[in-house]
């Protein structure tokens, strides 16, 4: 793999306690800065409450559309083409509202790692 070429291969995708299948972009040990990885939530699945400790997220949604909540007041419908920040330590789930899978980008600053996880359920 080159340093600065990232291609993500399909058959890696997993599947996760959260409810939610996902593709590892760049998540890269050796760069903590970031990372990216695709969602993938099935309709009518709503995902598990969750935080990232000391981890700010920000989904950009590519397909379909759901509804997001972050915290306990924010509820708010998203489509294609939205962008959601959540702040960290911040509680949040989605839900795919539709009739197809809904894909989105989840860009963490710093990167995703599974000590940052807590679960809320």
């Amino acid at each position: 793999m080159d340093d600065y070429l990232f291609r993500p291969d399909e058959s890696e995708e997993f599947e996760t306690e959260e409810r939610c299948h996902i593709l590892e972009i760049i998540n890269d040990p050796s760069e903590t800065k970031l990372s990216l990885a695709r969602a993938r939530v099935l309709p009518g699945v709503t995902t598990a409450w969750h935080r990232l400790k000391g981890t700010t997220e920000t989904y950009y949604i590519l397909d379909g559309q759901g509804l997001v909540e972050i915290g306990e007041s924010m509820q708010k419908n998203v489509k294609s083409g939205d962008a959601v920040l959540i702040p960290a330590d911040t509680a949040q789930r989605i839900t795919n509202t539709g009739e197809t899978d809904l894909l989105f980008l989840c860009y963490c600053a710093p990167s995703f790692g599974a000590e940052s996880y807590e679960s809320l359920e």
